[in-house]
């Protein structure tokens, strides 16, 4: 019986693929998978006309519901503004230390790592000694060297939009904050990018600006799901002559069609780099966006979500890359297994598996 029935399986599955090389059979298969999609359940089409007004009247509810939950959210943006007014003052010492403002004194700097507690008296005082030979051979460095570079490309997000020619300028970034915005103002926060004078460009400050909404679409209220990403705004960066890295000249050889004589011609063209960031596409009033501009977008509110989430109150631990560690273990055995027999798109939440970055969705964990 069991050989009859894998042959069984077999022929099944054989002309299950003849069936599906079919063009008439998948066209048809096609066409009633069509109909299927947003028509309404057998089952509420079958209730009586009493229950489904009270169905309606449920619904109504689910409204309003949403309409309190978006007012919830309103709330909630209130809070994280009032906290980082608290969690600032330690921000701004994390910059004076980075950049050498302050030299934070011994008590600071005491710092009992796990696996020193095995370290026999012997072992410490070695790899004292040590360090200090090795600061010996090295100039005095001021402050914390390629603090933000470093993580930047400690972060799978961070380092796919770096090129080589960013990373002499990111060398002189000091900080990088978030500033939400004013209460009774539209919801929106900001990422400001601090630098120190360098040669390619006069900004010290470079700005990025997300506008958001939380407020159910009176057309489909029921797909509201916490503050929506609306748009974002970048800034101006005022290059130096020669030092634009966001452009690229190159030369094309042009043949006359009459006299076949040929010419070289340089042109500017977009060029690759992180500092396209503060360029972004512009949405239209009416929403609607081509696909390329519309994945660029959805790149870019979730870069823009993880920096002002993660990145920003998490800095150091980004740095010793304690932080990317955590990351890795919030996905656990069962789900890489997971995506490895269905396939899931690749790259997509790396870093932050709560949020999803396609434009309009969800911005709060």
């Amino acid at each position: 019986f069991s050989e009859a029935g894998e042959q069984y399986t077999l022929c099944a599955r054989q002309l299950t693929v003849q069936m599906m090389q079919n063009p008439q059979i998948l066209a048809a298969l096609q066409e009633r998978l069509d109909g299927l999609v947003g028509s309404p359940s057998g089952y509420m089409e079958s209730l009586p006309k009493v229950v489904k007004r009270r169905v309606n009247a449920l619904k109504n509810l689910q409204v309003k519901c949403a309409h309190i939950e978006a007012k919830f959210y309103e709330e909630v943006h209130e809070l994280e503004r009032k906290y980082a007014a608290l969690y600032q003052p330690l921000f701004d010492k994390r910059s004076d230390i980075v950049k050498a403002a302050y030299e934070p004194t011994e008590e600071e700097c005491e710092w009992k790592a796990d696996e020193e507690e095995e370290l026999t008296e012997e072992m410490k005082e070695k790899a004292k000694v040590e360090e200090e030979k090795k600061d010996e051979e090295k100039e005095d460095p001021k402050g914390i060297p390629e603090f933000w570079l470093t993580v930047f490309k400690n972060v799978d997000l961070l380092s796919d939009m770096l090129q080589e020619h960013d990373e002499p300028i990111l060398k002189h970034l000091q900080d990088i904050k978030v500033k939400f915005s004013d209460p009774g103002q539209p919801m929106s926060f900001s990422l400001e990018f601090y630098f120190e004078p360098n040669e390619f460009f006069t900004n010290t400050l470079l700005t990025k600006t997300y506008k958001m909404r939380s407020e159910p679409d009176e057309n489909d209220p029921f797909s509201f799901d916490g503050p929506e990403i609306m748009g974002c705004t970048g800034c101006t960066i005022d290059w130096t002559k020669g030092k634009n890295i966001t452009l690229k000249t190159i030369k094309k050889k042009q043949k006359h069609k009459g006299r076949g004589t040929v010419r070289t011609v340089t042109k500017t063209v977009p060029n690759d780099s992180f500092f396209n960031f503060f360029t972004p596409p512009d949405v239209p009033e009416s929403g609607d966006l081509d696909e390329d501009s519309e994945a660029v977008l959805a790149a870019d509110f979730e870069i823009g979500h993880f920096i002002r989430e993660r990145i920003v109150p998490r800095a150091v631990l980004y740095f010793t890359g304690e932080a990317i560690e955590d990351d890795d273990d919030d996905y656990d055995e069962e789900g890489e297994e997971a995506d490895d027999e269905e396939g899931e798109e690749e790259g997509e939440e790396e870093n932050d598996p709560d949020y999803d970055p396609k434009v309009g969705r969800r911005a709060y964990c």
